[in-house]
């Protein structure tokens, strides 16, 4: 069990609405020790900042009626047993790892959801035919090693082996993080659970999108999740002199990557509403003013509601990319990083889960595909899963903008405590 801290630098009173102090909390985790930086938020799998919030959260949960532990895989698990101890549990959470220059409710606001509901349930001495779980996933956003929801992936069953070869942008390796932490590299698979011990599988998060904002709802039900795919490309060329090497001679890898980007942006564009594709890294080498570059390797990220048109737009983008390399004189290496198929959110528990947010708002609940990426796809590989989401203000994430109504957050939290008694009412 790891040491309880269970102080509120925000001085909240212990009476404070779940919702408005899932928010609170989620403010007090926005800046320092519980970043890498100083002036803006980052969160990365395994740094010191994210032992720090661990320790933090874990402090929250053992004040809530937790106990808790740190999974192989450095996920944070908080239980809190049902009428029979042992018993399988309804899984809540989301993610604590946050993307570089983040903003303060991405991911955390799931979890510490989570933690709110179990208070909520401990102070009235209640406890259902199931545990209740909350779980802090370490790794969802990939922002410090090249694969995302990592951390999940283990918890699912889905990491037959351990991860080996992964490095961060300083070269540090996966393993020399996890003993970093006390943890070892081939136990990370040990984090999977069994099916027999999680029934189902509950994760609030914002929207990310402006959809809730512009039908003025707070909350929406997820009916499914976008399929993703991740590349790695790497264009070649031939550096050379600035001032020196004509332009008709040139093999500029930079110039092959403008024009890459723009065509993987027309193409997006000429799919279906809910096809996307962004390039969202881009390394160029040698990387100086007077050198023509001969180097650059860029991501891209394709993801739409159907497996098909994701499919069919990434083709398309490659045969781009080979003709454009060819008529410029540049290699091309595209390789596949990530593969996260469409994921359906379950229809029975979506629908209790819409049944709540009726009962809750009084109107017949938005719902929605999610076009980002959450750690319920991964773990649908492991039981059932369904998802609610809040308005965010301008649709706006990842980045420090990223702003809730805490009101908003409290009648999630309401359909949420809904949710959980509808579906104790439906256990055996």
């Amino acid at each position: 069990m790891m040491p309880s801290d269970c102080s509120d630098s925000a001085g909240l009173s212990a009476s404070a609405p779940g919702g408005v102090r899932a928010v609170t909390r989620c403010d007090v985790l926005g800046q320092a020790p519980f970043s890498e930086e100083p002036d803006r938020l980052f969160r990365p799998y395994l740094s010191a900042a994210y032992r720090a919030t661990s320790t933090q959260i874990a402090g929250w949960m053992q004040a809530a009626g937790m106990q808790t532990r740190i999974d192989a895989a450095g996920n944070l698990i908080g239980r809190y047993e049902g009428l029979a101890p042992g018993a399988p549990a309804l899984l809540i959470g989301s993610h604590i790892d946050s993307v570089r220059d983040a903003g303060r409710y991405d991911g955390m606001l799931g979890v510490l959801l989570g933690v709110e509901l179990v208070a909520h349930y401990a102070a009235q001495g209640r406890r259902f035919p199931f545990a209740l779980e909350v779980i802090g996933f370490g790794d969802e956003e990939g922002s410090r090693f090249p694969v995302s929801m990592l951390t999940s992936r283990a918890v699912a069953g889905l990491l037959r082996e351990p991860p080996t070869g992964m490095q961060d942008a300083a070269g540090l390796s996966l393993q020399a993080a996890l003993a970093g932490e006390g943890l070892a590299l081939e136990q990370m698979p040990d984090a999977a659970r069994r099916p027999d011990e999680i029934l189902a599988y509950l994760e609030a998060h914002i929207e990310q999108g402006p959809v809730l904002e512009a039908e003025n709802r707070a909350v929406g039900v997820v009916t499914a999740i976008a399929a993703q795919y991740r590349f790695r490309v790497h264009l070649q060329g031939v550096a050379g002199h600035a001032g020196t090497m004509p332009m008709t001679l040139r093999q500029d890898a930079l110039a092959a990557a403008a024009e890459a980007i723009l065509a993987i942006e027309t193409i997006a564009q000429s799919g279906p509403p809910d096809l996307v594709a962004t390039v969202g890294q881009l390394t160029v080498a040698p990387g100086v003013p007077n050198v023509v570059p001969g180097s650059v390797v860029f991501s891209i990220d394709v993801r739409a509601g159907e497996a098909a048109v994701r499919n069919a737009a990434a083709e398309e983008i490659r045969k781009a990319l080979e003709a454009l390399a060819a008529r410029r004189k540049v290699t091309l290496d595209m390789s596949l990083q990530q593969d996260l198929p469409a994921t359906p959110c379950d229809a029975a528990l979506t629908d209790l889960l819409g049944e709540a947010a009726r009962t809750v708002t009084g109107a017949e609940p938005r719902r929605m595909v999610s076009g980002a990426g959450h750690d319920a796809m991964v773990i649908a590989a492991l039981a059932p899963v369904c998802m609610l989401f809040i308005r965010c203000e301008g649709g706006i994430s990842h980045n420090p903008a990223e702003a809730v109504d805490p009101a908003d957050v409290d009648q999630a939290f309401q359909v949420m405590t809904r949710f959980i008694e509808d579906f104790a009412g439906r256990c055996p």
